[in-house]
């Protein structure tokens, strides 16, 4: 009986270690997002840090502007003149660039203010 007890401890102990060991390569990222961002032609209508288009809005600081949600939504669906990604990207691509987006959170200079 003592050796299954040991036993069970350490399949619990190797299940959950497991589990914690995965979680960073599930959970959502920033860099990931970045790399998606310039991969996906994002860069074309939008500038982050003063490089990329200027069809659409500057992102340098979208991640002060905008929640999460919002994010999500204007990836997936789309408007104004940016076209919807939905079903373009898969639900990861989505939370990864989503994630890096929220990381812009630069104060917009006294340039970036004039431009717009």
């Amino acid at each position: 009986m003592k050796l299954k007890s040991r036993n069970l401890l350490r399949s619990a102990a190797l299940l959950s270690f497991a589990i914690i060991s995965l979680l960073p390569a599930c959970a959502a990222s920033p860099k990931r997002g970045a790399q998606l961002f310039a991969d996906n032609g994002c860069d074309q209508c939008h500038s982050i840090h003063g490089v990329g288009g200027d069809k659409g809005p500057q992102l340098s600081d979208v991640g002060l502007r905008r929640d999460k949600k919002e994010i999500r939504r204007q990836i997936v669906k789309g408007g104004r003149q940016m076209p919807a990604f939905g079903d373009v990207l898969r639900k990861s691509e989505v939370s990864d660039l989503v994630a890096y987006l929220q990381s812009c959170k630069d104060k917009p200079t006294k340039q970036t203010v004039a431009a717009k």
